[in-house]
């Protein structure tokens, strides 16, 4: 059925902001290039791309009447802070898995940054020495048994909100947000960049983007080191939400981009590029990104600029999805 006709539970302040990056274009002596902002789009707990996401999930859990959130992430979780702070403005409880998705040597990794705000948001957050994986984990089924022997009603969200059923309306609804700005700006984004990971922004993307008239490139930076199943993951979640939202004909392949590269060899892990990209990010345009997904996804539209994959003649959307929190956790980095 039409995006419009599902519910959803407004937490985002309206449509996020669009911008150029006017001082990053001239350096990188090619495309103009634009941000749209995820990162300040909500009061919650400093929204990001999870929230726009919980938007279309949270309407479920009240319908099921659940009284807690339960979740899964890394130590450093976006997605967990945003279902915290999404509980606590729904007057429901939290239960997080941290898992220690992240092998970083910072020792205040699991007290600071996005855990830190989870907890002062009155989460249950249990750490589990499990490693990373963005599929359906034990731990995270193990926590809502235990919500419901102690009589609560569970509501489960998976990581980064992907596998839900509902995971990829959020960014579909975000691709016909990007047409309507587009349209008041006067201006084109042919190229889309964005990270991906768990799979649903990306894949929300694709499928919203999939049923407006003029073809564009929404091109993923894959910042999960498991580039196969990421893909695979991405593919599913677009093709499953374009048939929701009713688009009348199949995904092609060639609509489905992951490019690899980026994310070094293991999910969290900041390499050379992407303190680079922070930095002149920060440098430049006094826009902070961060080390697990923005520092990777800016550092491959760097990367795809200067090669002219990118040629100079497009007009690229950055797709800030939050995340600075986590720069606590990644102060050694920075030294």
């Amino acid at each position: 059925m039409p995006l419009a006709d599902f519910d959803r539970y407004p937490l985002t302040f309206g449509p996020s902001p669009v911008h150029p990056l006017e001082r990053l274009s001239r350096h990188l002596g090619g495309p103009r290039i634009w941000a749209k902002r995820e990162d300040c789009n909500s009061g919650l707990a400093y929204g990001g791309n999870k929230t726009r996401k919980l938007e279309y999930i949270v309407p479920d859990a009240i319908a099921q009447g659940a009284d807690t959130l339960v979740s899964i992430g890394g130590y450093q979780s976006n997605h967990t802070r945003q279902v915290a702070a999404v509980a606590a403005r729904l007057g429901m409880k939290a239960r997080l898995v941290q898992e220690r998705w992240v092998d970083w040597p910072d020792v205040v990794n699991d007290k600071v940054g996005n855990i830190l705000l989870s907890r002062i948001m009155g989460a249950d957050v249990r750490l589990d020495p499990a490693g990373f994986g963005i599929g359906i984990k034990d731990s995270w089924e193990t926590a809502l048994e235990e919500v419901r022997a102690s009589g609560g009603v569970p509501y489960g969200i998976p990581a980064g909100a992907s596998e839900h059923r509902l995971g990829g309306l959020g960014f579909a609804g975000w691709a016909d947000e990007v047409a309507r700005q587009e349209r008041e700006l006067g201006v084109f984004f042919d190229t889309v960049v964005v990270c991906t990971v768990t799979g649903s922004t990306h894949a929300g993307m694709i499928a919203g983007f999939a049923g407006q008239d003029r073809p564009r490139r929404v091109l993923g930076i894959d910042a999960s080191a498991t580039i196969d199943q990421t893909r695979e993951q991405v593919a599913r979640i677009a093709r499953h939400t374009a048939d929701l939202i009713g688009l009348d004909r199949p995904l092609r392949d060639d609509e489905i981009t992951v490019l690899e590269g980026w994310a070094g060899e293991r999910y969290g892990i900041p390499v050379a590029s992407t303190i680079e990209a922070i930095r002149l990010t920060g440098r430049l345009e006094g826009m902070i990104i961060d080390p697990v997904y923005e520092g990777k996804s800016m550092a491959g539209l760097i990367d795809l600029v200067t090669t002219g994959e990118i040629p100079p003649d497009s007009t690229v959307l950055y797709a800030h999805l939050g995340g600075q929190p986590a720069l606590n956790a990644y102060a050694g980095a920075f030294g």
